[in-house]
């Protein structure tokens, strides 16, 4: 048997372990500082439940003393009051996710997993707070909560620290799912292929998982390359809504899916209803300012402070001084 053979063999993902989630409100929230309605979030919940969805993440859990709630909308806090009401009645529900954020929440205000309607708390760290994201992470599994740790900004740390990190997940900790996460959109497929065989490689103890920014529009075509090298979890939203560039659009990666518990049409009928005419207030999708900063794996930030000003359009200077920022980083 050949090498293609083999890893041919070793990695296809069958239909009952995949878990798609759909992190519509909690991603989409970066748009509208976390202030959607509870009408849409009810219909984006129900909508995503039916269409086969494993977890709808419902905003962050951070704690109000890290984040001020005059400057944020209900879903940066997602409380259990607001969650029951958006999730109580709907049928055969998905499970409830909520994100922490290393730094951002107090695990003391996070009670017991009974006692709320949140079934998922993914941790959100970088690899150098990897060892508090452990902790964390961990404490939210004691809890009674399914978790995951999501290692943001990938494509800035795939040298010996993010192995090293791996490592540490895999000696250390009893959360059971690594996630890839492709924060500038930076990635292309052959690169996300190499990291979820390195996540393989170094926790095999674990799941993996990919969640993908479309800087470059390669979201959907990176979410499909991770699930070509193993990655089980694979994340989505309505439209493809998220900060700057957007996200891997949900409708893409059920709507690929043969299998019959998926149903692309109730994600159809809300993308119509509800998150389509967001745009006439809200803003994320490719543009040029994003494709540069995803090309030169830069955080977007330059990219969204620039729209809207009368130097929107200057790409080639846009580009010149992104430019100038990585030789600035390498100097």
């Amino acid at each position: 048997m050949n090498d293609q053979d083999e890893r041919k063999n070793d990695s296809p993902v069958k239909a009952e372990n995949l878990r798609l989630v759909d992190c519509t409100i909690r991603d989409g929230g970066l748009t509208n500082h976390h202030d959607f309605s509870e009408r849409l979030v009810n219909a984006a919940f129900e909508a995503t439940s039916a269409s086969g969805i494993w977890a709808v993440e419902l905003g962050y859990r951070n704690s109000p003393r890290f984040r001020s709630p005059k400057e944020h909308g209900p879903w940066m806090f997602s409380e259990d009051a607001v969650l029951r009401r958006v999730t109580d009645g709907v049928k055969d529900p998905a499970r409830v996710s909520v994100m922490a954020d290393v730094g951002r929440v107090d695990p003391d205000t996070v009670g017991p997993a009974s006692d709320t309607p949140v079934d998922v708390v993914r941790t959100a760290t970088y690899v150098a707070d990897v060892a508090e994201a452990i902790e964390l992470s961990d404490g939210f599994l004691e809890k009674g909560y399914e978790t995951t740790i999501n290692i943001m900004a990938i494509s800035r740390d795939r040298g010996p620290e993010l192995v090293e990190a791996l490592r540490r997940l895999e000696a250390e900790c009893r959360t059971p799912v690594a996630y890839v996460v492709d924060s500038f959109g930076a990635l292309h497929p052959p690169e996300v292929t190499e990291l979820v065989e390195l996540f393989r490689r170094e926790c095999p103890s674990k799941a993996i998982g990919f969640h993908g920014h479309n800087h470059q529009q390669l979201a959907f075509a990176n979410s499909l390359s991770a699930v070509a090298a193993g990655a089980t979890y694979i994340d989505g939203t309505l439209y493809g809504i998220g900060r700057a560039a957007g996200n891997c659009p949900l409708e893409l990666l059920v709507g690929s899916r043969r299998e019959p518990e998926y149903d692309l049409r109730p994600l159809l009928e809300v993308i119509a209803k509800e998150i389509v005419p967001l745009r006439e207030s809200v803003e994320w999708g490719y543009t040029i300012p994003y494709a540069i900063t995803g090309l030169l794996n830069q955080h977007p930030r330059a990219a969204m402070a620039l729209l809207g000003t009368a130097e929107e359009r200057e790409y080639e200077a846009f580009f010149e001084s992104v430019l100038r920022t990585v030789a600035e980083e390498k100097d």
